[in-house]
């Protein structure tokens, strides 16, 4: 048995599917559940262990370049991002936290088949989805120096992970919530969200700024993910909740109660989804089996119909280019 002292505190058995140990793991907290036979456990590599590795210094900027693009998005604010999320926003722990969807497991299941847009997606796209649908904006383009880094970031923090790991296998990965009790209740997750989140996402969604930066992310309204977010799900918006929120107490929140702030977030308004046809109504319709079937967009809800506007948030297009079919003859 390996058993890690610092900040997580993982069991490792021999009959694991696969163990990889920085030498320095993140500060990530301990109240997380153990492993289960047959999970992929990976504690990924920090900066520090970048500067001792024996790879190309070019290799090594390029890297930390993505790194410093994922802890502060914004500064691609009105270019590629045009809300208050940066990528460490949804992903805690500069991408590394284990049920904060960690963005390793990324570099080493794709290119898959992605449900989402019924076709295989690559990493870059995979990228590139974030900014269009959680960041409310358009990607950089494919190829580009900024999102090469963003993906060598990725890719650094997977190191040592075999390619094609089965993703069901992979200890931490996502945002993983049991179903509630009862029915998630709007009323029950308002009051939630006035004693435990207010304060840092305001009572209006909107956030908290200083300045020009971003504190805290707005959770609703023209600042925040659009309808087309993964987040909007209401299972994956609880799960986050639960594993991750208030912000530095994980798994405080009840299953429950994190399905019920979940109902109460997701029942505001936000930007478009991308893939609007002009018809909230026939949109989800389009793509209600592959994702609205878990969101409110487009239904009814506090006597609102979700989604039926042409607002875009403070961008002025609707679909970036980035979202693409491709087929395979």
């Amino acid at each position: 048995m390996v058993k890690l002292t610092s900040a997580l505190s993982i069991s490792v058995l021999a009959g694991w599917a696969g163990v990889s140990l920085a030498a320095e793991p993140p500060r990530i907290p301990v109240n997380f559940p153990q492993p289960e036979a047959g999970q992929y456990v990976h504690v990924p590599p920090t900066l520090a262990d970048l500067e001792e590795a024996t790879i190309h210094p070019e290799l090594k900027r390029v890297i930390r370049r993505g790194h410093d693009l994922f802890v502060n998005t914004q500064q691609l604010r009105g270019e590629n991002v045009f809300n208050d999320m940066n990528c460490s926003s949804c992903h805690l722990g500069e991408g590394a936290q284990p049920f904060s969807a960690p963005v390793w497991p990324a570099a080493v299941v794709l290119p898959n088949f992605r449900s989402k847009n019924q076709q295989v997606n690559s990493l870059e796209e995979r990228i590139a989805g974030c900014f269009s649908f959680s960041m409310n904006g358009k990607p950089p383009e494919y190829g580009s120096d900024n999102l090469l880094a963003l993906a060598a970031y990725h890719q650094w923090l997977a190191k040592g992970v075999p390619i094609y790991q089965p993703g069901d296998s992979l200890y931490g990965r996502g945002y993983p919530i049991g179903q509630p009790d009862a029915e998630p209740s709007y009323e029950r997750g308002q009051v939630l969200y006035e004693a435990n989140c207010s304060i840092c996402h305001a009572e209006n969604g909107g956030g908290l700024r200083v300045g020009d930066d971003v504190q805290y992310p707005a959770v609703w309204g023209d600042a925040s993910y659009n309808w087309g977010a993964g987040i909007t799900r209401i299972s994956t918006l609880a799960g986050f909740i639960h594993n991750n929120m208030p912000l530095g107490q994980p798994r405080s929140m009840s299953v429950q109660d994190s399905w019920d702030l979940a109902d109460y977030i997701n029942s505001q308004e936000r930007p478009q989804d991308p893939r609007y046809t002009g018809d909230v109504a026939e949109t989800r319709a389009l793509y209600l089996d592959t994702f609205h079937k878990s969101t409110y967009y487009g239904l009814e809800k506090q006597g609102r119909l979700l989604g039926d506007h042409d607002n875009l948030g403070e961008k002025d297009f609707l679909k970036p280019g980035a979202l693409r079919p491709r087929f395979f003859e």
